[in-house]
């Protein structure tokens, strides 16, 4: 039925919170959807001050208590990933700029999104970070992020079957 890959890329700031969260949780819910073939799944920083690391602690514990396995390590996002990547799925206006500062984004823009666009169950316009804040903040961009995948999933098998 899927010939072609589509291409998905989360991008955070430091890609130690939001997007390694929505990049596993949408591993999963395409795993579940039996459609991990038809998908390339990653996530980036539009900053390299991270790069190596592994999710932030309380990240990963919010994700292990709702059963999701825990895998990467940060990466800044590169020139390349405009070309690669079919869909750029951004956290906030702050990545926006970031990302629409640099000169290869140019002919890619239409590619970048809000991943907030696809949330069916909230209505917040940008995932907020939550790294200087408490655990409530990391399990709010836990629902958020989870709501938004799974829209995001909706979205992209419905165009790809049409």
């Amino acid at each position: 039925m899927h010939h072609l890959l589509t291409k998905v890329l989360f991008v955070c700031m430091g890609n130690i919170c939001r997007s390694p969260a929505a990049e596993i949780m949408f591993h999963q819910q395409v795993k579940q959807a039996g459609l991990s073939n038809a998908f390339l799944i990653d996530s980036a920083g539009t900053t390299g001050y991270h790069e190596g690391n592994p999710p932030d602690r309380r990240m990963i514990r919010t994700l292990e208590k709702r059963g999701y396995a825990i895998f990467g390590c940060s990466r800044p996002m590169v020139d390349d990933d405009f070309s690669i990547f079919d869909h750029i799925l951004i956290m906030d206006q702050d990545n926006e700029c970031e990302l629409l500062k640099r000169p290869a984004s140019a002919p890619y823009r239409h590619k970048i999104r809000f991943l907030t666009d696809f949330a069916t169950r909230h209505n917040d316009t940008y995932v907020p970070d939550p790294y200087y804040g408490g655990d409530q903040g990391f399990e709010h961009v836990a629902d958020l992020i989870e709501d938004a995948c799974a829209g995001l999933l909706e979205k992209l098998k419905s165009g790809a079957d049409s």
